[in-house]
């Protein structure tokens, strides 16, 4: 990493704050922002599985994973529940199953992670790139093309830098 580089963004953008005590995983053993700094583009999606407008970014969250995993896109899916029922686990694992999620998803119960990104709102995304800088956010639903076009520009950003 370029010192200038990174001190440059330090100045501009916040730093990506990391999962913090995750109640549970699905997907996954485990995931980590931090751990994908230098190598992956993460975006940062907080949901819940009853809330009408997650539902309808969940086909757009699919279409991005499939399209760019392999470039180097990592979603998290940080599920943060508003009721009661959203807080058991075998509710979210049929809710992610019927939603055809493959990314890893990160349960939230505590409003841990929720809270480390100051979050009032379902859903939101947070775009970070390969430095741990957040770089795009949006709070509710839309802004798919726009949001899209900042995850590709992210990627390319991050093969210019890691050659």
């Amino acid at each position: 990493m370029s010192e200038e580089r990174i001190e440059r963004k330090e100045a501009e953008f916040q730093r990506a704050e990391e999962i913090v005590a995750p109640t549970g995983f699905i997907n996954t053993e485990g995931v980590s922002i931090n751990e994908a700094r230098g190598e992956k583009v993460v975006l940062v999606d907080f949901w819940t599985y009853a809330c009408y407008n997650c539902q309808n970014m969940q086909p757009h969250l699919n279409a991005w994973h499939e399209e760019y995993a392999d470039d180097g896109l990592l979603i998290i899916g940080v599920h943060t529940p508003e009721f009661g029922f959203e807080r058991e686990p075998a509710n979210v694992e049929q809710a992610v199953r019927e939603a055809g999620i493959e990314y890893p998803v990160v349960l939230d119960n505590n409003y841990a992670t929720w809270s480390a990104y100051d979050q009032r709102y379902w859903p939101a995304m947070y775009l970070i790139d390969t430095d741990g800088f957040v770089r795009h956010k949006h709070i509710g639903e839309g802004a798919y093309e726009e949001t899209e076009a900042k995850i590709r520009e992210l990627l390319a950003e991050k093969d210019r830098t890691s050659t």
